[in-house]
């Protein structure tokens, strides 16, 4: 079975049976009945993805790893934070009537720093560094910026990647503060490997790990049942990330040039609770 899924179904039953619930306790999530949103959370779980050996996925669920890709792209390529530029609708909760959702995401990895080599922005100085200092242990970016906070109508989730390289492997960290298991897991997951293959794949290298740190991993409680069925589901083989070899330049990459093959995946998951 895919490593994914036996991550995924590890980190469930941790939270499930040993986690901490919130019950009663003060949490700003609401459903939209207006109760709160309660959680079984499990603090900082670690998982590591070896990249060399597969393609970190979920097969136990369908998962959209076009529209994945695509805001993956919206945030780190485009480094946008209009809505307008995503081709799905999954921000349009946190978007104003611009379309555009704050200071937040995209934004943050666009805004130009003055470095000693002159003006990059968070995703050119990763890409300068992996090309011209590659063993540099400063290869970061943080888009959880404190200055701006008030102005971003979504807080960052997934803030922090830090990029390292070990003989001819680029390997990467991500931190993420806080995760709903059944909405984002795999979703981010998949997403990050796909970063660290691009990032290796524009730079010469060959992609190594992804290590995956979250603060608060938690499920809500009107998930459990959901989770519960979902674990118990069927698993398949992880399927394989095919990327057009011709394209080199990470500005060029698009979700008609990167893809899944052989992706096998249990039936999607439907109706799932917000809170918000």
């Amino acid at each position: 079975m895919s490593k994914a899924d036996e991550l995924f179904i590890s980190n469930c039953k941790q939270i499930l049976t040993r986690g901490f619930s919130t019950e009663n306790e003060r949490v700003r999530p609401r459903w939209p009945d207006g109760s709160y949103a309660y959680t079984m959370k499990s603090f900082c779980i670690v998982n590591r993805y070896d990249l060399s050996e597969e393609f970190p996925i979920l097969t136990q669920r369908f998962i959209n790893f076009p529209a994945a890709l695509d805001e993956l792209l919206w945030i780190w390529q485009k480094k946008s934070n209009n809505v307008h530029d995503l081709k799905s609708h999954i921000w349009d909760a946190w978007a104003d009537e611009t379309g555009s959702i704050g200071k937040a995401y995209g934004y943050q990895l666009g805004v130009k720093h003055r470095y000693k080599e002159g003006m990059f922005d968070q995703v050119d100085r990763v890409l300068f560094d992996l090309i011209n200092n590659p063993y540099s242990r400063r290869i970061i970016t943080n888009i959880y910026v404190h200055a701006d906070l008030a102005d971003m109508h979504l807080y960052p989730c997934a803030y922090s990647v830090t990029f390292n390289v070990t003989g001819n492997r680029l390997n990467a960290i991500l931190n993420q503060r806080s995760q709903d298991m059944l909405v984002a897991n795999g979703w981010n997951v998949c997403q990050y490997a796909a970063l660290v293959h691009l990032m290796a794949a524009s730079t010469g290298y060959e992609p190594g790990e992804l290590v995956h740190v979250i603060a608060d991993a938690h499920i809500y409680d009107r998930h459990i049942p959901i989770v519960e069925e979902l674990i118990e589901r069927p698993r398949f083989e992880a399927p394989k990330l095919e990327i057009d070899k011709a394209v080199t330049d990470f500005y060029s990459f698009s979700t008609d040039n990167v893809h899944l093959s052989d992706y096998q995946y249990g039936p999607k998951v439907t109706g799932i609770p917000v809170a918000v």
